[in-house]
């Protein structure tokens, strides 16, 4: 059986748009108790990718700005960066800092730095940036979650039905089953049924098993008996929720997703992304080749060598 590649990456970018005030919630009630959520809040895509072309950091994983509004009146700005590679970044920090002060500068606003680290060391926990020169102090520290921490707290997530419960489960088992992937089918099957269990209605089980589906891979024959288990227990349950068309929408939903965050980053970095470079991301099917893009999009170094690895993963996949 060839094990399809675990995508972190997108799955969380999508899950965080769709639950924001859910994300912030679960992982930062402070937070969530001053603001004032009757007033909404906006996604800054735009504000954020202009500082990241001024900073030359080049685009992140999963970076949100949004604005929000305190319970006093006053607008703020929140900047979430879910780091979800099990690679450590020593850099972190500081770039948490920059991306801070970079926000503020250009747009005069107060910024709010929250980070999400799921990767899979127990000892790198970042927070604060600093330095100290002839008297000069600076000195910038962040709140921060690490998921790997809710396995202390397992039957708790259980019982939660915040959204992000469900997420964090989904992740923390995504990283222990990444090489026993009949392992990762029991566990998709046992946390899809407790979206059943739990109580949710049929649109937040259609959500939030795509981001199962989407982090947690199988291999297709796997994902064959998977689909069948489901099956019988959605028949047993008389909810057929997540049925063969619902599916398919969800891949093609991936696809697209997947599509999309390819060419966001490249416009990100490059700016002007040519029409016929765009058309055959916009052809790709297969989920884990645009993993293996949106990786590359966000390190290499022109537009020109993106090009040149596309025609040779696509040669590659026609011999």
């Amino acid at each position: 059986m060839t094990n399809p590649t675990t995508e972190f990456d997108t799955p969380w970018k999508d899950v965080l748009e769709t639950y924001f005030e859910d994300f912030i919630a679960f992982f930062f009630p402070q937070a969530h108790s001053q603001i004032d959520w009757s007033k909404g809040f906006e996604f800054l895509d735009k504000e954020l990718q202009q500082v990241v072309r001024d900073a030359e950091l080049g685009l992140r994983l999963v970076d949100k700005l949004v604005k929000i509004y305190r319970l006093g009146g006053e607008q703020a700005w929140v900047l979430v960066h879910v780091e979800v590679q099990s690679q450590q970044e020593t850099e972190f920090a500081e770039r948490m800092f920059i991306y801070n002060y970079r926000i503020y500068d250009r747009y005069r606003r107060s910024v709010a730095s929250f980070a999400v680290l799921g990767d899979e060391s127990n000892t790198w926990r970042p927070n604060q940036f600093g330095y100290n020169l002839f008297g000069c102090d600076v000195s910038f520290s962040f709140p921060f979650v690490k998921l790997l921490d809710y396995h202390r707290s397992w039957s708790e997530l259980e019982s939660n039905r915040n959204p992000f419960a469900t997420v964090v489960m989904a992740h923390l088992k995504a990283l222990e089953t990444k090489k026993d992937r009949r392992k990762r089918q029991e566990w998709k099957l046992i946390l899809t049924r407790r979206l059943y269990e739990i109580g949710y209605n049929r649109q937040e089980i259609i959500n939030l098993f795509q981001f199962i589906d989407w982090m947690m891979t199988l291999p297709s024959e796997l994902e064959q008996e998977f689909q069948l288990q489901l099956s019988q227990y959605e028949e047993e349950r008389k909810m057929p929720y997540i049925t063969s068309v619902e599916r398919m929408g969800i891949k093609k939903g991936i696809l697209q997703k997947g599509r999309e965050d390819v060419i966001e980053v490249l416009q990100i970095r490059f700016s002007n992304v040519p029409s016929p470079l765009v058309e055959m991301i916009n052809q790709i099917e297969d989920a884990s080749r645009l993993t293996t893009l949106h990786r590359q999009a966000i390190t290499i170094g022109s537009l020109a060598e993106f090009q040149n690895f596309l025609e040779q993963l696509e040669a590659y996949k026609n011999d």
